[in-house]
């Protein structure tokens, strides 16, 4: 069983940084690509960042050099640094992993940048 628990969310500062965390369990962690999604209510879910098994990164424009994703294969977890968070971040992040053309989904965890 795919299961995807997501952590580190919570209520920062304009300009502050957060780390998430997505521990893994169910897969094949060191052979799967992995990525973070982002939503706010109202607006679909969109890509943050993604990572493949040989750790070629991926991100959207709006994060590029701010945001970073990397993974812990000895700990079957996925993190993302997020740095220079503004208010236009906040929303709940979600991890996510593709199997067997499934794709799978964490609880998510809230994100909020505001003063």
């Amino acid at each position: 069983q795919v299961q995807l628990v997501e952590s580190g969310g919570g209520l920062v500062q304009p300009g502050g940084s957060l780390r998430l965390s997505c521990a893994a369990s169910g897969i094949s962690f060191s052979r799967n690509a992995m990525g973070w999604y982002r939503q706010v209510p109202g607006k679909q879910r969109e890509l943050v960042a993604t990572i493949n098994s040989d750790g070629i990164t991926n991100y959207a424009d709006s994060v590029k050099g701010r945001f970073t994703i990397a993974r812990d294969k000895a700990k079957n977890t996925v993190y993302l640094q997020m740095n220079g968070l503004s208010p236009e971040n906040t929303a709940v992040y979600y991890c996510s992993t593709r199997l067997w053309g499934k794709n799978y989904w964490g609880q998510g965890t809230q994100v909020s940048v505001s003063s």
